[in-house]
């Protein structure tokens, strides 16, 4: 079987990601196989997942994202702010949009190359989780902002072993059975975090991650006072700004604003008894 695939090479913040209109379902039951073959940094397009804009009988459209590794992800923030863009330059909506993403509603407004992206709220926190790493004890912070994360204050990021150490936290038997994003924090001051993530999926550090910084942000303010809106740098170098609201007021505005840019399109038959594409002529 073959197909043909027209995508967009998107990045939030370094965060990147591979779009694809998948409005009419062509890509059904191929999703998985789709996203191992185009996120290959050797010989795809290379990205951090894939991002499907689908059709939903609920909002604008619908958002479905597949990690690197073929996996199903959880609710991606930076992804679904590249794709509120890649929606937004498209036509498909205007710069005031609903998307449906794991069957929650998220709404997003775009602004002079910015994407704000109203959040789930943050849930299931649980305080001061001691894991055991090669011998070595460490605590952290879960809590739950769309998608799994396991967060660890620092003194310093510069010498850390994010993809050793993350790997190991990924997939300690606490976190079982599906396993855990880790963010490991440190603060900068009273509204400013520096952030390295560890991604189950990309099973490697990424340069951003959208629901760990708002992760991060939620136990530094715990943990460490931080007021939001906190302006959280990114292995990128560039940031993300998080708001999250005092304690009583309105939940559903928690959000996450940054960067979001469209880098390039192309167009490549896919081949899927084999998994291999080969590139088509632009149109």
């Amino acid at each position: 079987m073959q197909i043909n695939l027209r995508f967009t090479k998107a990045t939030g913040v370094g965060n990147d990601f591979v779009i694809l209109d998948d409005r009419e379902r062509l890509l059904k039951g191929l999703e998985s196989k789709v996203a191992v073959t185009l996120c290959d940094r050797h010989y795809g397009i290379g990205a951090d997942g894939i991002l499907l804009l689908q059709k939903s009988s609920r909002a604008d459209f619908r958002m479905e994202y597949y990690n690197a590794d073929g996996s199903h992800g959880g609710m991606c923030g930076n992804g679904g702010r590249c794709l509120a863009m890649y929606a937004y330059q498209q036509g498909v909506v205007g710069n005031s949009m609903t998307f449906e993403a794991l069957d929650y509603l998220y709404r997003a407004s775009v602004t002079e190359g910015k994407v704000r992206l109203f959040m789930k709220p943050p849930s299931g926190l649980r305080e001061g989780i001691t894991v055991d790493v090669a011998g070595k004890a460490v605590e952290g912070d879960f809590i739950d902002t769309g998608a799994p994360h396991f967060v660890v204050l620092c003194k310093s990021l510069d010498d850390l072993d994010v993809t050793a150490i993350g790997r190991m936290l990924r997939h300690d038997a606490e976190f079982q059975p599906d396993g855990t994003n880790v963010d490991f924090v440190e603060v900068c001051g009273e509204q400013e975090l520096s952030v390295r993530t560890y991604e189950r999926g990309v099973e490697g550090e990424t340069l951003a991650c959208g629901t760990g910084s708002v992760a991060a942000t939620v136990v530094a303010r715990a943990r460490r006072g931080v007021r939001t809106p906190v302006t959280v740098r990114v292995r990128s170098g560039d940031s993300l700004v998080v708001h999250i609201p005092r304690s009583g007021d309105a939940t559903e505005d928690v959000w996450l604003e940054g960067d979001a840019r469209m880098l390039f399109t192309g167009d490549y038959l896919f081949h899927s008894d084999t998994n291999r594409l080969t590139p088509l002529p632009q149109s």
